[in-house]
């Protein structure tokens, strides 16, 4: 990788990748991009950055050529519970940027990631251990979306050379980026309320699982799979990636640890909790294991630490001292 585009650079995942990958590659050689630009963000601070709209396939060529762009991560997207309220809009971003950011691909010769998701299984998809291969009938516009690029990145991958890559994301925690509309978003969340209020109301019931990976976790998986041996992916375009299985419950007790007067209550929301449950309740990560050597170094014990202890210091007031 040399030059590298990241569309939907500003949101939960890109903000981090952009700043990970310019300290790997170089400042010059990651350009970020967005539909919009917050001029005190970091990702424009630091870097070159384009204001793309990835649904325009000429601007978003114009701007790849411009910087002779080898390597394209193409992140712009909406999240579940979004997708869901705004389906057309969602199909409108989700697959038609998919498929410029795939042609701009296939006109230059890059290499090409986008991420997929446990969105793209549904309830007939086993629930425990889910496996690489298996079934996959969603019942969300978010997991359509999902399905269908994993299908059209094997495509452009078979038909034309494109070299995509591309994980099945669980649901992703930072305490860098807030919440951006996805279905997991409670266990970014309870952290936040955690340290400002010393409570939560969990929107997911008691009970339910999720797959869960903290973000420096997330951030290496993408690396690490764009710098494989392409000869050895056999999965290539949706690698199942887990850090952890939990319930809201599990992470409160995790909680209670470092803040033992912290409160968790339930207000299930039905839209959410429906999305949830059609997912997985743990998967398989072993072909990712094996294909390009994935492993995760954080679990909730060890996420829970670190994000207590930066979002104390972002949350928490400085104490004066007279």
């Amino acid at each position: 990788m040399k030059n590298i585009l990241i569309t939907g650079a500003m949101g939960q995942i890109g903000s981090e990748l952009v700043m990970r990958m310019r300290e790997i590659y170089g400042t010059d050689h990651v350009i970020a991009s967005d539909i919009r630009k917050a001029g005190d963000h970091a990702v424009v601070q630091t870097g070159p950055f384009e204001i793309l709209d990835v649904t325009k396939a000429e601007t978003l060529f114009e701007a790849a050529k411009r910087h002779r762009v080898d390597t394209i991560i193409h992140l712009a997207a909406l999240l579940s519970a979004t997708a869901e309220e705004k389906p057309l809009l969602a199909w409108n971003l989700n697959m038609g940027g998919l498929v410029h950011a795939l042609e701009v691909a296939k006109e230059l010769g890059a290499q090409f990631f986008t991420p997929s998701s446990i969105g793209a299984f549904g309830p007939t998809t086993p629930k425990e251990n889910t496996p690489q291969n298996t079934i996959q009938r969603p019942i969300t516009m978010y997991g359509v979306n999902k399905v269908s690029g994993e299908l059209l990145a094997d495509y452009y991958h078979h038909k034309f050379g494109v070299d995509t890559r591309g994980l099945r994301f669980p649901g992703l925690i930072s305490h860098v980026t807030p919440p951006g509309g996805g279905t997991t978003d409670y266990a970014v969340e309870i952290y936040y309320e955690a340290i400002k209020k010393g409570r939560y109301t969990s929107n997911i019931a008691q009970g339910t699982y999720m797959d869960m990976m903290y973000m420096p976790d997330a951030l290496n998986a993408i690396i690490t799979l764009m710098e494989a041996d392409a000869s050895k992916l056999r999965h290539r375009n949706a690698f199942n990636v887990t850090a952890m299985s939990v319930e809201p419950g599990e992470i409160a007790a995790e909680i209670r640890k470092h803040i033992p007067e912290f409160e968790l209550d339930y207000d299930v929301d039905s839209a959410k909790q429906a999305i949830a449950e059609s997912w997985p309740d743990s998967i398989d990560p072993t072909a990712a294991r094996e294909e390009w050597g994935f492993r995760a170094e954080f679990d909730l014990e060890k996420m829970t630490n670190e994000m207590l202890a930066e979002l104390s210091k972002k949350l928490l007031p400085i104490p004066t001292h007279t």
